[in-house]
């Protein structure tokens, strides 16, 4: 019996849907009885995940074998790329970090060739136990003065063997243009890779597209295997920093205000998506110092550069704020942000900066050192005093010594966060508010008797309905066609 080739998803630019198309049809191939499995070569995002075994991988793939009900793999996404300031990033391979490397050192070095051969053993070391394996791509497939050195698109279709599908957002408009155009660009054996047209977030009666799709067809050569409708009533989470900016900014009347303070290399911000789902919680991200002087609860989130980030909220005033909050609403610290919180951090190895430490907002006593060494585990848990069993995952290159007295969780025994016995409480536990004690607590401040969503129950909805939105509207029997 032959084995099914790869699907690949790939756009004519960023934020077409690539990641919500390929969670649907992981979780329809799942549904339907086969054993797919998610890939993406590389991956840019300050959202990621811990695996099982103590690696780290970009979360869009972590959310994907979730629809694919597997453990997160390192294998899923080998190489991760985490902007630590404006033109540099660290370079995650394998799940371990392997350096700091600028944009132009990484685009326009030779080590990529490397990078590219171990993307293509953890495609086949995935490929041994999974079939088909969905693939997803970065950006667009036309960007002529990178493709030669590209390890995410094309090339690593080719290397795979993929079955390819173009994906354009008609809602952004010129999808006539960006269609025709990004294939246009495509070298002939790309060409012979891909099989067919995907349109997404299509605004109304898809029937008025029919002549759409036709005249696509008749310029590209290529069928419209789908017109996805635009939906907004299927909550799944999106790590493109793009999205990030569709989220609220500002406080509202008659709801819990959760103000998450919005660093500028906040990373993780997926920490706070069961929020978002809870009707009486209104979740917004904000600097402005008048919208985090309405809220009910302040968070300060994670980030790629606690250093920065912390220095900017004394600088820019919003230190002041939080002190002035303290004892009168929650104030809670998620990893860097509980770093924070404390009276000091001091980086001696300048992990982060050039400076050796850096006054902390001094609401917590604690203080912390970075270390060379990063943490990334995933961990069970007891939220204060509560019974209930929570998980979350650590990702951060931190130490912080807490006193056993104002110890938030216990682990095993193992005492872990930050609690001042009265509001405030920090922990480097990301996905912490995926717990659902943690979030009838957050609502209890406003409404005594409200109780939060079981959020694991909630995503495992979601999933399948991006995959019957996946079977109602693309043309699945074409692409299993296509790959069998």
């Amino acid at each position: 019996m032959s084995k099914m080739r790869p699907i690949m998803l790939v756009g004519t630019s960023s934020d077409v849907g690539k990641s919500w198309v390929t969670t649907g049809i992981c979780r329809w191939l799942k549904n339907k009885g086969y054993q797919p499995a998610p890939f993406k070569a590389q991956n840019m995002s300050l959202n990621s995940f811990a695996t099982f075994d103590g690696l780290e991988i970009g979360r869009a793939q972590a959310v994907q074998a979730e629809a694919c009900q597997l453990p997160v793999q390192v294998e899923m996404n080998p190489v991760l790329l985490k902007p630590s300031s404006k033109n540099k990033s660290q370079v995650i391979l394998h799940g371990k970090p392997i350096g700091d490397q600028t944009a132009k050192e990484y685009f326009l070095g030779d080590n990529k060739k490397q990078l590219f051969l171990e993307a293509q053993k953890a495609f086949h070391r995935l490929s041994t136990s999974y079939e088909p394996i969905v693939m997803e791509g970065a950006g667009s497939i036309s960007e002529l003065n990178l493709k030669h050195r590209d390890i995410v698109n094309m090339r690593m279709a080719k290397a795979a063997n993929a079955c390819v599908y173009l994906i354009a957002d008609i809602d952004k408009g010129g999808v006539f243009g960006s269609v025709y155009g990004t294939i246009a660009l495509l070298e002939e054996w790309e060409k012979k890779l891909l099989k067919g047209i995907i349109i997404n977030k299509f605004r109304g009666d898809a029937s008025l597209f029919v002549e759409g799709k036709k005249k696509l067809e008749e310029l590209t050569g290529y069928p419209v295997l789908g017109v996805l409708p635009y939906v907004s009533d299927i909550i799944i989470e999106e790590e493109d920093s793009v999205a990030l900016r569709k989220r609220q900014i500002k406080a509202k009347d008659d709801a819990l205000n959760v103000a998450v303070v919005k660093h500028y290399y906040l990373s993780n911000y997926t920490d706070f998506q069961a929020l978002e789902n809870e009707e009486l919680i209104h979740l917004y991200y904000t600097r402005d110092p008048k919208e985090i002087e309405k809220a009910d609860i302040i968070i300060l989130p994670g980030t790629k550069n606690t250093m920065y980030d912390l220095a900017k909220l004394k600088e820019e005033g919003l230190a002041d704020i939080l002190k002035q909050k303290y004892n009168n609403v929650p104030i809670i610290g998620i990893c860097g942000g509980y770093q924070m919180l404390g009276k000091k951090i001091f980086d001696p190895y300048h992990v982060e900066s050039e400076k050796s430490e850096e006054e902390g907002l001094g609401i917590f006593d604690i203080e912390t050192t970075l270390s060379k060494t990063k943490q990334t585990v995933q961990q069970s848990f007891k939220f204060k005093s509560y019974e209930d069993n929570c998980e979350g995952y650590e990702i951060h290159m931190g130490e912080t010594n807490v006193p056993d007295q104002y110890a938030l969780n216990d682990v095993n025994g193992v005492k872990e966060g930050f609690f001042d016995g009265h509001l405030c409480w920090g922990t480097y536990f990301h996905g912490v508010f995926d717990n659902q004690v943690v979030v009838n607590e957050l609502l209890n401040v406003k409404f005594p008797e409200a109780k939060a969503i079981d959020y694991k129950s909630f995503k495992a909805e979601q999933f399948d309905k991006l995959a019957d939105w996946v079977e109602e509207n693309l043309e699945m029997d074409k692409i299993l066609e296509d790959i069998c």
